[in-house]
């Protein structure tokens, strides 16, 4: 009976403390991204059809005196990472708070490489083979475009943001912030395929308290111009593939 009694008392004290952490914890902080695309809009205006809202960097920064020191979150088990598959960067994009470490597993049965630079963090990881895996902290504020030197189609970002607070929109546009304390905060935009203006006019100063999670809209505008094709780690074109299946003539 009492070896009972002691478990009983064990599960109620576990209850009461997931109860008590759960009435502490503030809601996240919410916000709809809206992606005006001038080359879609006639489809829009037509079909009602929005697209893919995702890969929208959404952060927060305390301003001031108000709100939270900047610190770092407890950090999670593994570590975040940017797998290579399919001959494809997954995810394509990746938000850490800086100072965090990525890792990138080659999970393709053939070599690969991951290089990045340009602003950010500057590396080269240089060839590696199938089943291995290698790390990066990045430890600098900043963007870092990522690429292969073997296979052109392959990109991605990692964005490295000063806060805790940040979010990265889903394909219908919701970010969704956790753990973000009342107070007053700078809120930063990032789109791959916005121009770094149009991001900073989406930027502002918003006010975050219990009656004020979920933020305006905010609306960013893709641009036209925007392509996915970059050169190789020494400036150079990619050199194309080699003929699997050449054809013979007849002699």
């Amino acid at each position: 009976m009492r070896r009972v009694r002691h478990f009983d008392c064990l599960a109620v004290i576990v209850v009461c403390a997931c109860t008590l952490l759960a009435e502490t914890q503030p809601a996240p902080v919410t916000v709809q991204v809206d992606i005006a695309n001038p080359k879609a809009a006639r489809k829009t205006a037509t079909d009602g059809s929005r697209g893919d809202l995702s890969n929208v960097v959404v952060w927060l920064t305390p301003m001031g005196a108000s709100g939270a020191p900047a610190t770092a979150l407890p950090q999670p088990h593994s570590a975040p990472q940017i797998a290579q598959i399919d001959k494809s960067f997954d995810p394509h994009v990746l938000v850490v708070q800086a100072g965090t470490g990525v890792q990138f597993p080659n999970r393709d049965p053939f070599l690969h490489n991951v290089f990045s630079l340009f602003d950010g963090k500057r590396f080269d990881l240089g060839f590696y083979e199938a089943g291995s895996s290698k790390t990066v902290r990045f430890d600098r504020v900043g963007v870092s475009y990522l690429f292969c030197n073997i296979h052109p189609e392959m990109s991605a970002a990692v964005v490295a943001v000063e806060t805790p607070y940040f979010g990265l929109s889903n394909r219908a546009g919701r970010v969704t912030i956790p753990n973000v304390p009342d107070g007053r905060y700078q809120l930063s935009v990032w789109y791959e395929r916005s121009l770094p203006e149009d991001l900073k006019r989406a930027g502002r100063a918003v006010a975050i308290g219990e009656g004020a999670r979920n933020l305006e809209t905010i609306k960013i505008t893709e641009n036209a111009n925007f392509s996915l094709e970059h050169k190789n780690k020494y400036g150079q074109e990619y050199i194309p593939p080699a003929n699997t299946n050449p054809v013979y003539g007849r002699p």
